[in-house]
């Protein structure tokens, strides 16, 4: 019988495995068909997250269900034990390199050539509250981590993370990113860090975010432009003190930056500030409105992949299960927009597809095959056949 591609051999083609060789990810644990290398290791934890399971368990019975799929995908029926041993020692950094190398892959091909590119930063707590995780630390908000997102709003995607203590500022976090001159970077007010946006703007990127209330505003001048609704007012202004509170002075307290003020019904207006003096005070307000998608992003992923409940209680364990996840939507993102371009319904309706059909052929179709007719409704034969007495 020919070999056919299953759905889950189609979500797994872009992996790359350079990455592993670089973190020695399989030091150990030996080269034969029984070895539990990072590859096997990767992609039970990816049939998981698109299975549903829960529990180490769940993943050992539900491969040892079919074991005759799991020859082509490289795959073994691991243990219980198996699988923990390798959550709890493998490095999490193969998996955090492994997601890093697919999203730029994603990047490059699904970002069109021409498009200005547009980022969303945010941040999202991963809270673990159960006393048995011993080791997270907690802010004032949660216990746990955070997992810190840059975000494109054309191809859907996240093109770079990082998780760390939800003690590290969102702050500390983008200054970390290298900043693409004529980028525009979107984000709230969590990010009001005037040194940065200074930054942000000395290397010719756009910025827009909000304003806390308690910003100083001076210069304000209005503009002359005639505004409609819902813009009630585009000025030029500058913010900050020249030297906040006695400390360091502020590098942006020269600049002139722009201010929008967005209706909004039945709560204050927002307002904005912005580097860009180009665009219209409608585009930067819409602008600021696709920040609501990195908010769905991280409601999507908490909804349909496993990282509420945890495979295991240590630290690696549960980063490695974390960088998993987001593997796994990069996998269905890239899905969606090659082998599954056909398919009309929406990512979670594609995930639901694959959970009950991973080991069955991709069939976007969504038609029966006919019934079998019984012979003595058939059609005949146009061969002769001879007729023994």
């Amino acid at each position: 019988m020919p070999f056919i591609r299953t759905a889950f051999h189609r979500v797994l083609e872009p992996l790359d495995r350079r990455v592993v060789s670089e973190h020695k990810g399989n030091h150990g644990v030996g080269e034969g068909d029984g070895a539990w290398t990072c590859q096997r290791h990767l992609k039970a934890l990816l049939f998981a997250q698109l299975a549903g399971l829960s529990s180490l368990r769940e993943i050992e019975q539900a491969l040892a269900a079919r074991p005759e799929a799991l020859y082509h995908l490289g795959l073994r029926v691991p243990g219980k034990s198996t699988l923990s041993d390798a959550n709890a020692a493998r490095p999490a950094a193969v998996f955090r390199d492994l997601a890093g190398h697919l999203m730029s892959d994603v990047t490059r091909r699904l970002r069109q050539e021409g498009k200005g590119l547009i980022e969303l930063i945010d941040a999202s707590p991963i809270p673990l509250r159960d006393a048995r995780f011993a080791w997270p630390e907690a802010d004032s908000r949660v216990r746990g981590l955070k997992l810190y997102v840059h975000y494109d709003p054309e191809t859907k995607h996240p093109t770079c993370f990082d998780l760390t203590s939800p003690k590290v500022s969102d702050t500390t976090l983008a200054r970390a990113i290298t900043i693409t001159p004529g980028a525009t970077y979107v984000f709230d007010k969590g990010f009001a860090d005037y040194s940065w946006w200074f930054g942000l703007h000395q290397a010719g990127a756009i910025f827009v975010t909000r304003l806390k209330k308690n910003a100083r505003r001076r210069e304000v001048s209005a503009n002359t432009d005639q505004l409609e609704a819902p813009i009630l007012a585009d000025n030029s202004l500058k913010v900050g003190h020249k030297k906040p509170r006695g400390g360091a002075d502020n590098p942006l307290f020269g600049t002139t930056l722009r201010e929008i003020l967005v209706e909004r019904e039945n709560k204050e207006p927002l307002r904005l500030v912005t580097n860009d003096m180009e665009r219209s005070a409608e585009d930067i307000a819409q602008l600021y409105k696709k920040r609501w998608q990195i908010e769905l992003f991280f409601k999507w992923i908490k909804q349909n992949l496993k990282i509420k409940t945890f495979l295991g209680r240590s630290e690696n364990a549960v980063r490695i299960q974390l960088y998993v996840a987001l593997i796994a939507f990069l996998l269905l993102r890239l899905l969606k927009d090659t082998c599954a371009k056909a398919h009309k319904g929406t990512l979670k309706d594609l995930m639901a597809r694959l959970k009950v059909a991973l080991f069955n052929p991709l069939d976007l179709s969504a038609r029966q095959k006919p019934k079998p007719r019984p012979p003595r409704l058939r059609p005949p034969k146009p061969q002769l056949e001879l007729q023994l007495a």
